[in-house]
């Protein structure tokens, strides 16, 4: 392969890294103008209508596996948006990257393979850096830093589970992520009609739909083939090297943009998390026998 098709490839993946590190605060934003239901639901529907045309021939293959790691991906955005809501876009953006270190575990428990010694020294300073980047070391962790825990951890049992239906299914990943965010919409549908309550009238607000539209377009649809595009186009090292620094992209961004404020406990936190991330996936990827990365949504 030339080396303009590697430096094409190596652009793609910082860009996904750039675009879903920007996609906490963006969502942050979007959550001022409609609660999280509602919000999920519109922003799911949007992408499952846009995908509908990858499901021609496949629907019914694609359902099978689509509906287990539906409702699990349900389950992540719903605990990642309410933790969102109440804390910091910088600190979802890090402690989200904490599946790294915790899918050699649910592989463990899934695939009978033994985590490396990596994998328990990078949880450990992982731990460490999650205490640094919520207080300063002070364990005061608020729910919404739980929340966004609650979802790496189902994050890292969602990639194990999608590594296992990839060994027995041929769909489409297009297919299987239009069947995804379907159970994604439906199940915030379901959840908005078994409230009390009317259905909270859709936001007029410009910047709720320039928000939800972004995240769908970009963090979804552009980002999922970028991701496709770069990894078949450079090593699984070089790939995970490059989109492992979204947590930093996503910090940065909450500072910029946002206005939010990081101490330098924060940042040293927030840094070990991303650097005991990559550091515990590198040696599975190496060998190529690292899973497939989860859907952003």
């Amino acid at each position: 392969m030339n080396r303009l098709a590697v430096r094409n490839a190596d652009l793609m993946l910082l860009l996904v890294a750039i675009i879903w590190g920007t996609s906490y605060g963006v969502a942050k934003q979007a959550l001022v103008f409609y609660p999280v239901l509602g919000f999920l639901f519109i922003r799911f529907s949007m992408t499952c209508v846009l995908l509908l045309p990858s499901l021609r021939g496949q629907f019914r293959a694609a359902l099978r596996p689509g509906l287990p790691l539906g409702l699990t991906l349900l389950a992540i955005f719903l605990l990642e948006t309410y933790g969102v809501l109440q804390t910091s876009a910088s600190n979802a953006a890090f402690l989200i990257s904490l599946f790294v270190v915790f899918t050699p575990f649910f592989e463990w428990l899934m695939f009978k393979r033994r985590p490396t010694t990596a994998a328990f020294l990078a949880a450990g300073l992982s731990l460490l850096g999650a205490l640094l980047l919520t207080h300063g070391g002070e364990v005061r962790m608020n729910l919404g830093d739980w929340l966004m825990i609650g979802a790496a951890l189902l994050r890292g049992f969602i990639v194990c589970l999608t590594k296992r239906y990839s060994q027995t299914s041929n769909v489409s990943a297009l297919a299987l992520t239009a069947v995804q965010t379907g159970v994604v919409a439906s199940g915030c549908l379901l959840l908005l009609l078994a409230l009390p309550g009317p259905l909270p009238a859709l936001p007029h607000a410009p910047a709720f739909w320039w928000a939800t539209a972004y995240l769908v377009v970009f963090c979804t649809l552009f980002a999922f083939y970028a991701q496709n595009y770069g990894v078949r186009r450079t090593t699984p090292t070089r790939a995970s090297l490059l989109m492992g620094s979204e947590p930093l992209f996503g910090a940065l961004f909450a500072v910029l943009w946002l206005g939010e404020q990081l101490s330098a406990a924060a940042w040293l936190g927030g840094l070990l998390i991303v650097l005991t991330s990559l550091w515990a996936s590198r040696p599975a990827r190496e060998q190529g026998s690292g899973a497939a990365a989860p859907a952003h949504g």
